[in-house]
């Protein structure tokens, strides 16, 4: 039976899920051998429940990019650290399809709009695309641009093959991929080798009316690079659902753009989020207590 110690306000059907697996669910103070996280970074107490109990072997944590806990990572480097990455993968890719079309039809100026206007628009059949990351939310969205007629790349850290998709490149090979490309969306791992991966120069390398979608983290865009290709038109539009920072201050320059979308870091809500995080919990407790792979490892020095 494993000793679990759940930080932050646990899910009743989590604790139950676990509980008929035969979890024994203990104090921070009563020797636990696994953590897990169900609340936000910033109200836990994470280094010093860590620091009190070397007894622990694994932590799950609740999100998928987990560049919040790193200075802890980089503290505990020897323990089984896992992430939810994967577990939100569909409405996470789902909400980046959304934006997607948003950006190409214009459907912020037409929701703004208080007259008829003139035509616009234009339609994902046929057009260039590169998913950036190489997790399962980027393979949601390659799936789903797949569902068109669309030609798709994948940029990732190896160039291991993506399912679905036309072509996959290491990183080495963004500028190549970014030529000319007519959809980028972003879903990698904030790094600090990610940094504003998107900035002027490479924006620049797009077609003329590209649009540019963002549901990995703010960090990946030179965010003045994108409101001045959104201000001259060199860009179509943007689909943001993230930003840097968080929450986007009311003056940025960004909200007053008509061809830029924002949604306040939804693509998965607490609503969506609750029963995929409860499965990968369920998932890997039976794992931790067979001794089989723990599913979304976290690898401390590559940062996800």
């Amino acid at each position: 039976m494993t000793r679990i110690h759940i930080m932050g306000e646990g899910d009743p059907q989590l604790i139950a899920g676990l509980q008929e697996q035969g979890a024994v669910l203990v104090g921070e103070d009563e020797q636990p051998e696994a953590l897990i996280l169900a609340g936000m970074f910033k109200t836990l107490n994470l280094a010093q429940v860590l620091e009190a109990n070397p007894q622990v072997k694994w932590v799950q944590l609740p999100s998928a990019g987990i560049e919040l806990y790193a200075e802890v990572l980089g503290k505990f480097p020897n323990l089984t650290w896992t992430s939810a990455k994967g577990s939100y993968a569909k409405p996470v890719g789902e909400h980046a399809f959304a934006l997607t079309l948003a950006a190409l039809r214009g459907l912020k100026a037409r929701a703004l709009a208080t007259s008829w206007g003139s035509e616009g628009g234009i339609s994902l059949n046929g057009l260039r695309c590169v998913v950036v990351g190489g997790g399962g939310v980027a393979a949601e969205i390659v799936r789903l641009y797949k569902a068109f007629d669309t030609h798709v790349t994948v940029v990732r850290r190896t160039p291991d093959p993506v399912e679905h998709a036309d072509t996959t490149v290491a990183f080495e090979g963004l500028d190549e991929a970014l030529a000319g490309a007519d959809v980028v969306a972003l879903a990698a791992a904030a790094t600090p080798q990610t940094r504003h991966l998107l900035n002027a120069e490479r924006l620049a390398l797009l077609a003329e009316g590209a649009v540019v979608v963002n549901v990995g983290r703010g960090s990946l865009l030179d965010q003045p690079a994108l409101v001045q290709a959104l201000t001259e038109g060199t860009l179509r539009g943007a689909g943001l659902d993230v930003t840097e920072p968080e929450p986007l201050p009311d003056s940025d320059p960004l909200w007053a753009l008509e061809n830029c979308l924002i949604t306040p870091h939804t693509a998965d809500t607490t609503e969506m989020v609750v029963p995929l995080l409860r499965e990968r919990v369920l998932a890997n407790h039976l794992r931790f207590s067979t001794g089989e792979p723990m599913l979304g490892l976290v690898d401390p020095a590559q940062g996800y």
